[in-house]
């Protein structure tokens, strides 16, 4: 049976095309042969899950390892004694212990309190030849709950006293899987207070391995694809357009790869890249995306901070500090970029947050769809009528608006008005290596051909000619002889240029439009 890609549930070497994560893995591994306590914390299908299951293939031939899971709903949490019961069931029942462990387990006495599953995981553990270690996986399911968390609580105290009673005496190691670091969960005292931060995972070592998959790891699940369909693709550029456009998010990278490998015909190209990456921003179905858009949907605040980084020239230091900024490190809505800044973490995502304001705006502001045959001659897309026509809408349609709404929005009623002429057929994506405060670089492809747009607020003549330079550079940069830069100005006093005109700068042609 032929691999294949898989994106639904945890991957199987035997069974799908993976990435070589083993360095990952190592990496892990040296938090485990510490002792460490520890939570794998990272958003959703970020491959967590697939994590554990390699680990616990890793591991067993050192340790004894025991990997649970506690699903929605589950029985144990009704009482103190039905979680003690079910944890005994679901250690007994744990794959991968031998049938003497079972036995040895099954034999001490069903404990009824914390106080004799404590006592019952030393005895278990003290007994064994080699160390204990413990996984949890999607531990969001259960962390809402309190007998959860005084579980937490205890191991927290057996991890306390190993000095004392010795590492044989609990868990070597106890891994913990899913969205939210636990070490930062609130919990509730007694019933009768609010709930406040005293973690139950204190003792937590912070988990700081890289999770996201670079172009060098990439290419080792497109080596073994290519070893068995030997398409001829660019292995190594491939590689790099998958990464550019994902930023190494796990689930993205494999959702690439088999949209290509099933619905586009195998087109292991640049185009290949981009359709399937439109494939899924405009699919309704998927968990991710329809997290993504319901996360901002139903956060005002969320939804207002990421407006103001990808169109309102807002820039704020990545600090998880700040409540709003560890919520979209959560999600990895953002990440650290280019001198620490605040920055979307891959493109599909924003793409799909700028579609979102991109629908939002429109139907605020009821604008009409361009008709594309008026911008497209012979299969090319003028990008020069493009913006001429969106200067004559912003001066006809838009004389009496507030002229800082229009600074500030410029962008984005540019992007709507882009959109529905190259919906389909072409693509852009903003340039997130070359944005900062009073700057957005927007790449177009259509039609065989790419064009660079460079958008930006009017800052002064020095800042204009810095403009000019800023567009030549990353023309050069794609080997584009030719760039566009539009400049939003609403000053009263200044003397706008009125129509736009193409001029020259180092040895680049840029078209210059003034609004």
């Amino acid at each position: 049976m032929k691999k294949k890609f898989n994106t639904t549930g945890s991957c199987n070497p035997a069974q799908h095309y993976m990435v070589d994560t083993s360095r990952k893995l190592a990496q892990i591994e040296e938090y485990i042969e510490e002792g460490s306590y520890f939570t794998i914390n990272r958003a959703r299908q970020f491959g967590k899950t697939t994590t554990m299951d390699l680990l616990f293939d890793r591991l067993s031939d050192r340790y004894v390892v025991i990997l649970l899971s506690f699903e929605i709903g589950d029985t144990i949490f009704n009482s103190v004694k039905d979680f003690c019961y079910g944890f005994d069931d679901k250690v007994s029942n744990a794959f991968g212990l031998t049938s003497e462990q079972v036995a040895f387990w099954r034999n001490e006495m069903k404990s009824e309190s914390f106080e004799g599953l404590s006592a019952k995981i030393s005895a278990f553990c003290s007994e064994q030849s080699k160390p204990v270690i413990l996984l949890v996986d999607e531990v969001d399911k259960s962390t809402d709950n309190q007998l959860f968390l005084n579980f937490l609580g205890m191991l927290r105290n057996k991890y306390l006293e190993r000095s004392r009673r010795g590492m044989t005496s609990t868990f070597h190691s106890v891994i913990l899987a899913g969205v939210y670091d636990v070490k930062n969960l609130k919990i509730k005292l007694r019933p009768d207070e609010e709930r406040k931060y005293n973690s139950p995972w204190n003792i937590a070592t912070d988990f700081d391995v890289d999770m996201t998959f670079h172009p060098d790891e990439i290419i080792t699940m497109l080596n073994e694809y290519e070893a068995d369909y030997h398409t001829g693709m660019d292995k190594e550029f491939i590689s790099n357009e998958i990464y550019k456009y994902t930023s190494g998010y796990p689930f993205l990278v494999s959702k690439i790869c088999e949209l290509i490998d099933r619905k586009l015909e195998k087109d292991w190209s640049e185009r290949g890249v981009q359709e399937a990456v439109k494939v899924i921003e405009n699919d309704d179905e998927s968990t991710l995306i329809n997290s993504l858009t319901k996360n901002i949907e139903n956060d005002a605040e969320l939804k207002r901070f990421l407006k103001a980084i990808m169109l309102e020239d807002f820039t704020i230091e990545f600090n998880a500090n700040v409540p709003v900024i560890k919520k979209c490190k959560l999600y990895s809505i953002l990440k650290s970029g280019a001198d620490n800044k605040a920055v979307v973490h891959n493109v599909v995502f924003e793409r799909v947050l700028y579609n979102y304001f991109i629908t939002e705006e429109k139907l605020r502001l009821m604008m009409r769809d361009e008709q594309k045959s008026a911008y497209i001659q012979n299969g090319k897309l003028n990008m020069p009528y493009v913006i001429e026509r969106f200067q004559s809408l912003i001066r006809n349609e838009y004389r009496n608006t507030d002229n800082k709404f229009l600074e500030r929005q410029g962008r984005l009623l540019f992007l709507c008005f882009l959109k529905p002429i190259v919906n389909g057929t072409g693509f852009y994506y903003v340039e997130p290596e070359t944005r900062d405060g009073g700057r957005m670089d927007l790449v177009v492809s259509f039609g065989g051909e790419e064009f660079v747009i460079e958008l930006k607020i009017w800052r002064g003549e020095k800042y204009e000619v810095e403009g000019k330079v800023q567009l030549a550079e990353y023309l050069k940069t794609r080997n584009l002889s030719e760039g566009y830069l539009v400049t939003f100005s609403f000053l009263k006093n200044k003397t706008v240029q009125e129509e736009p005109e193409w001029v020259e700068h180092d040895g680049k042609r840029i078209y210059e439009a003034v609004i």
